[in-house]
């Protein structure tokens, strides 16, 4: 594989760790290990490209973790988790996470996260193809397209990939009303299920936090109770 993805795998279970490593190894990629939140830290650096990151570990919560990471970086972050409720789901996203994965898992579905996971983050960092280099001006916010970046009042803003995706989308359309299925199906190229509202949700108002001059009264990226969301 050229320019194999180097991935990370925080657990405090050392047979998963190789039981991970091996399955990702034999695909191309590359592994780097960490038996606690303490040593991902001090290991992570900006050549990693995905972190597969456990919640319930001694010492540093994954939750914990992902908020550090995501404080320096924007790479993709895949939860391990035994916890599948929808207000640990929503912990999950709130600390920066982007997609979960609960155990036990198969084989199958950890290569297709990882991998979907992968490709948006290499579109995201200008390594796929742009079709439209133009930015999408609104409002005081500017989007590159050509360089995958957001500023609002002349200041960059520091997005997520998927934060990022669902502004250029609501910004290239601006008007349309996108509902919560339209939104994940477009944007993490998934099934919908029920509980893939509240992880549109999350991502959501993450997003305006970033956006808003006040979040909890946004005049920017709207709701519509009931049908979705647009910006106008």
């Amino acid at each position: 594989m050229k320019n194999a993805a180097k991935i990370m795998i925080v657990d405090d279970d050392s047979e998963i760790r190789e039981i991970v490593c091996v399955l990702l190894e034999s695909e191309g990629f590359t592994t780097l290990e960490a038996a606690n939140g303490e040593t991902a830290l001090s290991v992570f650096s900006d050549d990693v490209d995905l972190v597969i990151l456990d919640i319930m570990m001694a010492g540093m919560s994954g939750y914990q973790v992902c908020l550090k990471m995501r404080a320096e970086s924007n790479v993709p972050i895949l939860f391990l988790t035994a916890k599948n409720k929808d207000s640990d789901l929503t912990l999950g996203f709130s600390s920066g996470g982007d997609d979960y994965l609960a155990k036990p898992f198969s084989y199958a579905e950890l290569l297709a996260r990882v991998k979907g996971l992968l490709r948006r983050y290499q579109t995201y960092r200008g390594k796929g193809n742009i079709d439209n280099e133009t930015p999408l001006e609104w409002r005081g916010i500017i989007l590159y397209q050509d360089r995958n970046a957001v500023c609002k009042d002349g200041e960059e803003l520091n997005l997520t990939d998927k934060e990022y995706q669902i502004l250029r989308l609501l910004l290239t359309y601006r008007g349309r009303l996108f509902s919560a299925q339209n939104l994940f199906e477009s944007i993490w190229e998934e099934p919908f299920y029920y509980s893939s509202s509240n992880t549109v949700m999350v991502h959501i108002r993450r997003l305006r936090e970033k956006i808003e001059e006040d979040p909890q009264e946004p005049t920017l990226l709207k709701t519509v109770w009931g049908k979705g969301y647009r910006i106008e």
